[in-house]
């Protein structure tokens, strides 16, 4: 559905993409994470056709953005992180005046405006002046206007900045339901939003896509603890480390601190690729010994997104860091 070959934008000596080079399915919800300055507000302008790159291609559904600009266009729906929404109309007119501008045809337009009013829950309020409406309203009109002419690509960019837990969460199920009939691309600074609603994940650092794949691909290529877990048990450390004497296959036990009385906390590791956790719980029955907490020690989206782009946060959570800084732009150039 949309194929990005050696996009590269400069400005002056600035290199704001270096030479990306990606694909993404039809149908598939992608998240697009980076720093501020990496570069990901520069891809999608370009993708959108709205502004030019320095040299590579887009494409869109086999349309080439630059040599069919006009029918390119017509596959894409796009939401900036402010909605372009005039406040001073209705809803249904502000609709309607998208669907002139994109030459949307008359005939069965009602009907379309409709169906896209129905799925983002926004029917109710279509004779309310815009500037009238919440902010998760206002960003649900702007998302409508994306949709406006049945787009095959959605872009949006931080779809939910601004809006209430609340809102947030009715925003993700929206998202979710878009990839029944859109292939979508969601920028976010918000690590539990793209783990919710993103099939794949992109991250961008300097210009340059670092890492892509699931959230759980990632963590198990870039952890260096994959295969750990973490128990908490109502014993002392002599008492596990006698129950486990049994199981050849743990290469690793660590004893913790517990912020329980009574209790301790430890990390376990098996052989690669032997999954431990039900002998494990198996083993703690068998010895009387209450298992309390048993959880995967893979990393979080966040730790993954902080360790590729260099935080030097990263410092403090033991992971190696690139040798460059994150660049301290405000925003995209």
């Amino acid at each position: 559905m949309i194929e990005v070959k050696n996009l590269t934008k400069q400005y002056g000596h600035h290199t704001a993409i270096n030479d990306l080079n990606f694909s993404i399915d039809a149908g598939e919800i992608v998240g697009f994470l980076g720093p501020n300055g990496a570069g990901k507000t520069t891809t999608m302008n370009i993708m959108t056709g709205f502004i030019a790159a320095t040299r590579g291609d887009v494409t869109i559904n086999g349309l080439d953005i630059i040599a069919e600009p006009e029918e390119a266009k017509k596959q894409i729906g796009y939401l900036p992180d402010t909605p372009p929404v005039y406040g001073d109309m209705r809803v249904d007119e502000y609709l309607s005046f998208v669907a002139d501008i994109k030459g949307v045809k008359r005939t069965g337009r009602k009907e379309m405006l409709t169906d896209i009013k129905q799925k983002l829950h926004i029917d109710d309020v279509s004779r309310r002046l815009i500037k009238n409406l919440s902010r998760g309203y206002r960003q649900r009109v702007g998302l409508a206007q994306a949709m406006v002419g049945r787009p095959r690509v959605i872009i949006m960019d931080e779809p939910t900045i601004g809006l209430d837990p609340k809102q947030i969460i009715e925003m993700r199920e929206v998202v979710k339901g878009l990839g029944r009939y859109h292939t979508v691309i969601l920028s976010s600074h918000i690590m539990q939003e793209v783990s919710a609603v993103c099939d794949r994940v992109m991250i961008i650092n300097k210009g340059r896509i670092v890492a892509q794949g699931t959230p759980e691909s990632l963590s198990h290529s870039l952890n260096k603890s994959a295969g750990k877990i973490q128990i908490r048990v109502k014993a002392d450390a002599t008492q596990v480390r006698e129950a486990l004497k049994e199981f050849t296959v743990i290469r690793h036990i660590n004893v913790l601190e517990s912020r329980e009385a009574g209790t301790i906390d430890i990390e376990l590791a098996g052989d690669e690729g032997v999954d431990i956790r039900e002998p494990i719980f198996r083993c703690f029955a068998k010895n009387n010994l209450p298992l309390l907490l048993m959880k995967s020690m893979d990393l979080s989206l966040e730790e993954i997104f902080l360790t590729l782009t260099g935080d030097l946060r990263t410092q403090a959570m033991g992971y190696e860091s690139p040798e460059e800084e994150v660049m301290q732009n405000d925003s995209d150039l």
